[in-house]
Order: structure tokens, then C-alpha cells, then sequence
């Protein structure tokens, strides 16, 4: 035995090796890598540290002295003219300038070179073959060498020219090869999964995914539904005289009327990076997915002097942005109960980075959601975060599931109380319906005492935790029979603040009848629709006897509200609660004279979208305020929607309101619309 072969680092280089080999296997051959791009990098990453450490252990079959992977069988074998090269990434700035170092002590003309900026579309790469400008082949990438010939495909994306040039008086090239990127818009990826999603058939789990499924096909009548798009950004080979520069290629491209990916050019290194910044945080408003961007330099004479190190050229970097989507290990499915007893799934994950943020748990949305995609304990999950906020698990990888992971079922009994838990017909959702639920007393008591609600001010959710905890607070009535030396006995508080919050109880007991009506926390009904009850209603002892038949007439109080209403009103348990509630003067009465009933509703009959983080409002603060003055808040932006209200760091909901003509509003002005 070799003694490199006792050595860790040889054995860590090896089992890096077997791992890159099979990914590469899973992404160019079947389509359907198990790990992300992004964790993908970290492993070649490391490998070539080791290489790069231990020269000698470098092989010809190393995954670093290859471009890709292995061609399908399913299309016929296209030879390329040239190599089709990747890029080597920097990972921030640091990576960029150690690039810059490399290669300015290869070439001192790096010192006044200029830079063109493009954005790194995650698609798939397309090699297009044009003869006298007529479209006569194009090819996947494949190994670098030799790509799958899908040419009737690719003549189904209309953005393709099959003619060059398109409207200018220039003569086309004998030959010429040029390269692109094959895509699908956010919006486009969207419809395609809801449209599968109704045919019962399996969605794809990310827009890369789609592109390159749809384009390996066997029929080209599906690739033609599936609405790709297409960028170019560089000539590959060909006859005649091009330019020397690559800004002055992408222009002479742009003049042939290919479609062309965007660019900027920069007279710096310094605003080549800053400018790449500024696309990482603006990445949520393009119509597709990027995951980083490419840095060339603009001469292609001194490119093509630097040469190339293994399969990436040095004239170029790809600045990758943070992960947005990686794959990890979930451990398990937990199950919260919320305040109106919703039993909401969540997934805990072996702890993972996405986007410079360290993420444990991940939203499963909800039981159907888990049946559908078909996500078990134990799977390794593709997952998202939203908008970069909110992470979500996007589906299992199939291919990395073990045969002894069972199907998940959802749990029979409340996993807080332990009663049995029902399921609505027509609704999503599963309830318990226990209201002595320990977990919905703190979620009702938060609700109750928020803005929308009573509005206690100085009452957050770690005081009401420390009053259940305590027994202080069996429900929301208790509130209001607290005591000052209740409140001295708990961590935190002294005289002042026990005395201020005992205040804003007691200035509680004047909330309108409207708001005591959303501080019940009636499933389903909200601020607005219990104005809507408050008008209907002259108190709690009228809204109380109120008929199924009495609430549908309400305009807005659908059948499934309805019965939810009568139902909470029957409960033992809320008879109490109204009484207590009684006792202690908490009582009102509808009274025209409050401004909140007075007062016109200057926003209803409008639908808002929020989209980013608002200065002067939480999340919850400004649905309440819109629902206030009577506007309607949604989640998606559709033709229905009149405003989306604007924050900082807003998702792809931007774009969407933009293409629909939904007009975009700030704060300030969401204020003046209101009042």
C-alpha cells in the first residue's frame, strides 16, 4: 500500500472524486441533481484546494481536468467545434480579487484592462449553429466536447432566429457557432406547474430544471408548450472577421438580431464588482433566476493570451450570489397549533445556509401540500427561502431516497392537547377544536391583546407567556381581573411598568364593539368583516343568537364563516368566556359615535399587496391597517389587485404587478389613500 494512500487528505481527495462523479452523473445524464449548484461548488472547491496542495495526486480522470459529464444516449452526438468551457467561481469579493492577482502576474496588461458585466442565467447552455445566417444545428454543451443534438427543439423557442440578421443591412458570417442560455421566466415557471399540477402530473422542482427537461424532450410539441426563452452572449467560432472585444462581439450580436442577455461595461475591476453587488441585491426583481454573474475582461486578444487552467478559461470569473435554494436533510415534521386551532406542518432540517442565513425549520405550508409532493421524514429536501425570508421546502429528491422512509401521515390527535383533531369538508386545513388547547390560549391571548385586536399596548407575546405559565390567565377575561402584585410577582417587572400596563387594560375596556368582535379570534373573521358583523349587530348579545341564515345575508360571510361563528358562540367554554368578560365591563355597545363606525371606509373596495419590509409597520400592522379602513389584503398579485404597497427588499411580486399594470405605491402613500 502506497503511503499517500494512509494519508487523510488522499482519502478526503478520493471520496470527493466518487461524490463529483455522481452528481455530474444525476445533473447532465438524468436531469435531476440531488444536491444544489451551490453545494456542488463547495465540493469542487475543495477538491481543487487539495490538488492545488498535492500537484503530484492530480489524474487525467480528476473531475477538474474535464468540463462536464457524460452524454445521453437519448439524442444523436453532436462534436463541437471548439471546447465549450465553464467558469471557475469567486464566492464574494475576496474571490474576485485572488482571480484578479492570479492573473495579472501571468500578463501585466491586466493592469489596464476593462471589464464587461453579465448576468449568469441559471438555464442551460445551448450551442447554435448558423451556415450563411440560416439556424442549422444546435446542441447542449454535454461534456464540453461532444452535445446532444436537439435542434428541432430548439426551433420551437420563438425568441430563436432561424435567419440572421433580422432587420439590418449586414451580411451574415459563412459560419458561425454562437452560445447561449435556454430559460423559462418566473412567471412562465409558475403557470407551467400549476397547468401540470391540474393534469395530475409530476411539477418541476426549479427553473433550471425546466429548461433543461423541456429541451431534451422526444417530442418537440412539448417542448413548444413549455414557453422558453433564450439569451446569446458569445461567439464560439466561425468564418469572417470578428470583433476584439467582447463588448464590441456582444454588440455585433445584438446587430445580427440574436436576443441578447444584458450587459454593462465598466473602465474598472473596483465597478465591475460594485455593480455585480448591486445584481445580487436586486436579484429578486429580475424575471428569472440568476445565481450569480460573469466578469470578463473586454479585450479578447489578452483573454485569449491568459489561456486556460483546466476546464475554466482566466479571462473570466462567475461572481456567485448567495444560495437562495440548497438541499439538506429533514429530520423530522413538526406540527404547530395556532390561535384558531390550525394544525400547520413545519419541516426541521439539519441546519443548512441559504443565502448567508443558518436555517433549521422550513414552511411545509400545509397536510395536502406534503401529500402532493410527497415529502417523508427522513428525505433529503430541496428548500427555498422566498423572497430571502421565508424558507420553504420546495419537494423531495427522489433520487437520493432510501427504501425505508414510509409515507407521512398526518397526526390523528392534537399534539398540544391530545384531542382528536377534524378536517372541514371542502378546507385544507385540520383543526383542533379544543379551546382549552393550551397551545391556542397563548396564540388567542396574543391575538387579542394585539393592535388589531384590544390594542394593550405594552403587552407582547413573552408577558403573555409568562402570565399562562404562571395560571395567572386561563383566557382573555382573566385579563382583565389582574392585579398589581400579580404582575410585581413575574421577572421583569417593577412598579412602573405594572402600573402602565394595568392602564392600558383598563383604557382596553373602550375598544369599539367591532374590535372586541377580531379580538375573539373567530376563525375567519378579521378587522373588516367584524365591522361588517358590529353593523349588522348591536352587541355580543344579538351577534350570539344570530342564525347561519342571519349571517350569509351579510354581504362577505360566506356559509363556512357562518357556521364557524354559530359554533364558537356555542362552545361552554366561550359562554364563560363572554361572561367573565361581562363582569369586568368589557362589554360595548355599537355606538355610532366612534370614529371607527362613523367615520367612511376609504379604502374599501380595494385589494392591496404588500411586498418587502414597510418602516412603519409589522406585517400583521398593516393588514390591520388596510382591513381598518376597509381595504382588503391578499398574498398574490392578480388583474384584481388595485395597489401593491412597496417595501424594502420587495420579492417577484414586483415584476409581476409591473406586467399586469397594478399600480405601485410606498407607505406614505397607502397613508394618504387611507385618510
Amino acid at each position: 500500500m502506497d503511503i499517500q494512500e494512509n494519508d487523510p487528505n488522499y482519502q478526503r481527495l478520493e471520496e470527493l472524486r466518487r461524490e463529483i462523479n455522481f452528481h455530474d452523473y444525476q445533473y447532465f445524464v438524468h436531469d435531476n441533481p440531488v444536491i444544489s449548484d451551490y453545494e456542488y461548488d463547495q465540493l469542487v472547491k475543495e477538491l481543487r484546494h487539495i490538488e492545488d496542495e498535492h500537484p503530484e495526486w492530480i489524474t487525467p480522470d480528476s473531475p477538474t481536468q474535464r468540463v462536464g459529464g457524460k452524454v445521453s444516449e437519448r439524442f444523436e452526438k453532436v462534436q463541437h467545434p471548439t471546447s465549450i468551457l465553464s467558469l471557475s467561481n469567486a464566492f464574494g469579493v475576496d474571490g474576485v480579487e485572488a482571480w484578479y492577482n492570479r492573473i495579472l502576474r501571468l500578463d501585466r496588461r491586466v493592469v489596464n484592462a476593462d471589464y464587461v458585466v453579465e448576468p449568469k442565467i441559471d438555464g442551460l447552455t445551448v450551442v447554435l449553429h448558423y451556415q450563411d445566417g440560416i439556424f442549422t444545428q444546435g446542441a447542449t454543451r454535454g461534456d464540453g466536447e461532444i452535445g446532444e443534438n436537439i435542434t428541432t427543439n430548439l426551433k420551437t423557442i420563438r425568441s430563436l432566429p432561424l435567419k440572421v440578421p433580422i432587420d439590418k443591412n449586414i451580411d451574415p458570417p459563412p459560419f458561425l457557432v454562437v452560445r447561449g442560455e435556454a430559460f423559462i421566466t418566473l412567471e412562465d415557471f409558475e403557470e407551467l406547474n400549476e397547468r401540470l399540477a391540474k393534469e395530475a402530473k409530476k411539477p418541476y422542482l426549479n427553473p433550471r430544471n425546466t429548461a433543461a427537461g423541456s429541451l431534451r424532450q422526444l417530442d418537440p410539441k412539448l417542448t413548444a408548450s413549455r414557453s422558453l426563452r433564450i439569451f446569446i452572449y458569445d461567439i464560439v467560432s466561425g468564418e469572417g472577421m470578428f470583433p476584439d472585444t467582447q463588448l464590441d462581439q456582444l454588440k455585433y450580436l445584438k446587430d445580427l438580431g440574436f436576443p441578447m442577455i444584458p450587459w454593462e461595461h465598466f473602465r474598472t475591476l473596483d465597478d465591475a464588482i460594485n455593480k455585480a453587488q448591486k445584481w445580487e441585491q436586486l436579484r429578486n426583481e429580475l424575471p428569472y433566476e440568476v445565481d450569480g454573474v460573469v466578469i470578463k475582461i473586454n479585450s479578447l486578444h489578452l483573454s485569449n493570451d491568459l489561456g486556460v487552467v483546466g476546464r475554466d478559461p482566466r479571462g473570466a470569473i462567475a461572481f456567485k450570489f448567495q444560495a437562495k435554494e440548497v438541499t439538506t436533510q429533514l429530520m423530522d415534521i413538526g406540527v404547530n397549533v395556532g390561535r384558531t386551532g390550525v394544525l400547520t406542518p413545519y419541516a426541521i432540517l439539519e441546519p443548512v445556509e441559504i443565502g448567508g442565513v443558518i436555517v433549521k425549520q422550513a414552511t411545509l405550508h400545509n397536510f395536502d401540500y406534503i401529500a402532493e409532493k410527497d415529502i417523508r421524514e427522513g428525505d433529503r429536501v430541496a428548500v427555498k427561502r422566498a423572497g430571502d425570508v421565508i424558507p420553504y421546502v420546495i419537494g423531495p429528491i427522489l433520487a437520493a431516497r432510501t427504501n425505508d422512509i414510509s409515507i407521512y401521515i398526518p397526526p390523528h390527535n392534537c399534539p398540544s392537547c391530545s384531542e382528536p383533531v377534524e378536517r372541514l369538508e371542502d378546507e385544507v386545513a385540520w383543526y383542533c377544536v379544543n379551546s382549552a388547547c393550551p397551545a391556542q390560549l397563548i396564540r388567542n391571548l396574543e391575538h387579542f391583546v394585539s393592535r388589531g385586536g384590544m390594542d394593550i399596548d405594552g403587552m407582547g407575546i413573552k408577558i403573555v407567556e409568562q402570565l399562562v405559565n404562571t395560571n395567572l390567565v386561563q383566557d382573555a377575561a382573566d385579563l382583565y381581573n389582574l392585579h398589581k402584585a400579580d404582575l410585581l410577582s413575574l421577572e421583569g417587572f417593577g412598579e412602573k411598568k405594572a402600573d402602565n400596563l394595568l392602564n392600558a387594560i383598563k383604557v382596553s375596556k373602550n375598544r369599539p364593539i367591532s374590535r372586541l368582535i377580531n379580538a375573539l379570534g373567530i376563525r375567519g373573521v378579521g378587522i373588516t368583516m367584524a365591522r361588517d358583523l358590529a353593523n349588522h349587530f348591536s352587541g355580543l348579545d344579538s351577534l350570539s343568537k344570530a342564525t347561519i341564515d342571519d349571517l350569509i345575508s351579510i354581504e362577505g360571510v360566506g356559509p363556512h364563516t357562518a357556521q364557524a361563528i354559530v359554533d364558537w358562540f356555542e362552545l361552554p367554554r366561550n359562554e364563560l368566556l363572554l361572561k367573565k368578560l361581562r363582569r369586568a365591563g368589557v362589554w360595548p355597545q355599537a355606538d355610532l359615535s366612534h370614529d371607527e363606525n362613523r367615520s367612511p371606509q376609504k379604502l374599501r373596495g380595494m385589494t392591496f399587496v404588500v411586498s418587502g419590509a414597510l418602516p412603519g409597520f409589522t406585517r400583521e400592522e398593516v393588514r390591520s391597517f388596510i382591513e381598518t379602513h376597509g381595504g382588503k389584503v391578499t398574498s398574490s398579485v392578480s388583474r384584481a389587485t388595485n395597489y401593491l404597497v412597496l417595501g424594502e427588499n420587495p420579492g417577484s411580486k414586483l415584476e409581476k404587478a409591473k406586467s399586469l399594470g397594478v399600480t405601485v405605491i410606498q407607505e406614505n402613500e397607502l397613508r394618504r389613500l387611507a385618510n
